[in-house]
């Protein structure tokens, strides 16, 4: 199951965040540990180059795009490998969306189809969408129609 997907700042702000199967009351420790995580080693770090970790039995991928940090919880089926794969949909999901690796700005002026598009690829903790003309199709926004 893919626990946590989680957008941040340079400087550890939450920009998006979804938990999948997480307590409520965990929540803020994975925040915290997720921003911590990011802020002692993506300094440096290369565009979508991956880095792997582990805690508590389960694995996360993150990486950074541009301005934003992006990370990736999974457990069970959902090991580093599997997570490797869904971080790269949303990086290339994100790109798209954004036409470039974004600055936070333009992260936030595009952020209710990055939403789309993250709800396209991770549904209810399991990877959903892998595909990019898929998900371009799915999050197509459609003016409401008189009938």
């Amino acid at each position: 199951m893919i626990l946590a997907v989680l957008f941040s700042n340079s400087e550890g702000n939450i920009l998006v965040e979804r938990f999948h199967g997480v307590p409520s009351e965990e929540r803020l420790h994975w925040r915290s540990f997720l921003v911590k995580l990011g802020a002692d080693n993506l300094k440096g770090a290369k565009n979508e180059e991956l880095f792997v970790a582990s805690h508590k039995s389960v694995y996360i991928v993150y990486t950074v795009l541009g301005d934003v940090c992006i990370y990736v919880v999974g457990k069970d089926d959902y090991d580093e490998l599997a997570l490797s794969e869904v971080i790269f949909v949303i990086t290339s999901a994100v790109k798209d969306v954004c036409g470039k690796p974004p600055t936070e700005r333009l992260f936030l002026d595009k952020y209710g189809r990055i939403c789309l598009c993250l709800d396209e690829i991770v549904w209810k903790g399991m990877l959903e969408n892998t595909e990019k003309d898929r998900i371009k199709r799915l999050i197509r926004l459609k003016p409401p129609t008189d009938v």
